[in-house]
């Protein structure tokens, strides 16, 4: 409702008539605003705690992995880096088999299309089965050329080898729990992936020391517990995908038009994902150049980054759900007021995790290796990790947003434009550091990870700011209807 302003309210005494009371209507307005934010703040929440617990459970996996192979030795150590590298990058590239579903299930549930919004879950379902099949067998095949490139010791690579070789076994697995995942968060639920992901990490963690410790397995016992624990993750969201069918009478084979949708909107998806893991690739390939120290320094770095990333998360997540339902629904405000309170929460999160990250620094890594050398590397570099984190909390909440707008074609030409920007930077920083050898060992070995976290931190993360900024201020992104 607009104010009235002075000359109507003059206007309206010399009338006789009785004056709009231009403060009672500010007031009114002000606490209609108060009351929008805390209903978008609670919606947020109810989705972004759970999903925050769920999230983290995913990293965990690749934590108790790292913490547990790290007491074996640098060298497991490194090669569960190479591994880690290699098997994320695969797996990595098919997220878009979560983050395509989520929004195509949310614009149809807030189209009021329950069935609708059902069966494109299970399509999706079908579609990483299939997918997760293909991509096993490819990397099965290359493990070894894959392991070749990045050129570490023959200890690290011949345990990079044993771990991926095992992990295979488990890809489909990952990328079924990927389009559940997807399926549910869609359907604004993200209390189930929470519970799932919470047994499957006491499981992952218990078959790992088992495997490792109990039956002296090493890091072929590592990987042999995550693949058991992701198959029964699968198991337990078939079950719950079922019960969700029968409910709305949708059905449980896959529909060829379902599929191509899935297909046709993933694929932009895939694109931008591809050009985020290629940035990490490449700064794994530039720590494995300064040494085995420097690699496994920047795998204890990285599990962190990666913890705290899908922290932050759980309100891209939540963004996303909540933007296709409104967009759905047919309400643009409502999606415009979604991103700024993401937003603004995405960098209160940012600062409080970074701040804890910054404190920690000192202590930090030993939980995940007892290596001395090693140790001495970690401090600075998580230091620099945590003041990274607002932007990344920014940055993560953005590509939620447009994720869940479905605008998949801009976030994977711009994922290509970020990755060209990056790169000049990583040569620079690479080129510049001191390798294996050349100096004091220590301080450049230190210097080196402290270069690589920020060139990946700080200076990545600020061109994709840059570029979903750019986007998330115009209108483009907010397109109506299922």
């Amino acid at each position: 409702m607009p104010d009235s302003s002075p000359d109507q309210h003059a206007a309206a005494q010399r009338a006789g008539q009785p004056a709009a009371p231009q403060t009672d209507q500010n007031a009114v307005q002000r606490a209609t605003r108060r009351a929008a934010r805390r209903d978008i703040d609670r919606r947020v929440a109810h989705l972004a705690i759970p999903a925050l617990g769920a999230l983290v459970a995913e990293p965990l996996f690749l934590v108790v992995d790292s913490a547990m192979v790290g007491h074996l030795g640098a060298g497991p150590l490194a090669g569960l880096a190479i591994a880690s590298a290699i098997l994320q990058t695969a797996v990595g590239l098919m997220v878009f088999l979560a983050y395509s579903t989520t929004p195509l299930v949310a614009r149809r549930r807030g189209a009021g299309q329950m069935r609708g919004a059902v069966q494109a879950g299970i399509d999706g379902l079908w579609l990483a089965l299939g997918i997760g099949i293909l991509l096993a067998l490819a990397l099965w095949a290359g493990h070894l050329p894959a392991v070749a490139l990045f050129g570490v010791d023959p200890a690290a690579a011949e345990a990079a080898r044993t771990y991926l070789s095992i992990s295979c076994l488990g890809l489909p697995a990952m990328l079924v729990v990927f389009a559940a995942t997807g399926l549910l968060r869609g359907l604004q639920d993200t209390r189930t992936p929470l519970a799932v992901a919470g047994v499957g990490f006491a499981a992952n963690a218990l078959l790992n020391w088992l495997l490792i410790y109990g039956l002296g397995l090493g890091i072929a016992g590592s990987a042999w517990g995550t693949v058991i624990a992701q198959w029964g993750m699968v198991l337990v969201y078939l079950l719950v995908v079922r019960r969700h069918a029968a409910r709305v009478g949708a059905g449980f084979l896959p529909h060829r038009d379902g599929l191509a949708q899935a297909g046709r909107s993933g694929w932009w998806l895939f694109i931008r994902t591809a050009g985020l893991r290629a940035a990490l690739l490449l700064t794994v390939a530039a720590a494995a150049s300064h040494g085995t120290v420097a690699t496994a320094g920047y795998q204890v770095v990285f599990t962190i980054f990666s913890t705290a990333a899908f922290a932050l998360d759980a309100l891209a997540i939540a963004a996303q759900a909540l933007v296709g339902d409104a967009l759905g629904a047919r309400d643009a405000d409502r999606a415009r007021f979604v991103l700024r309170r993401t937003v603004f929460w995405g960098l209160v999160c940012g600062g409080g995790i970074g701040l804890l990250l910054v404190t920690a620094s000192p202590v930090l890594g030993r939980v995940f290796t007892g290596d001395e050398a090693v140790l001495a590397i970690l401090p600075p570099a998580l230091v620099v990790l945590g003041i990274s984190l607002p932007l990344g909390g920014f940055v993560f909440v953005l590509d939620g947003v447009l994720m869940g707008a479905g605008d998949a074609r801009y976030l994977a030409w711009t994922s290509l434009v970020n990755l060209a920007v990056y790169l000049p930077v990583l040569w620079a920083i690479t080129a510049a550091t001191p390798g294996p050898g050349a100096g004091s060992e220590g301080a450049g070995r230190t210097l080196a990870l402290v270069a690589l976290t920020a060139a990946f931190a700080i200076a990545f993360m600020l061109a994709r700011a840059v570029t979903l900024g750019i986007r998330a201020r115009g209108d483009r992104w907010v397109v109506l209807g299922a």
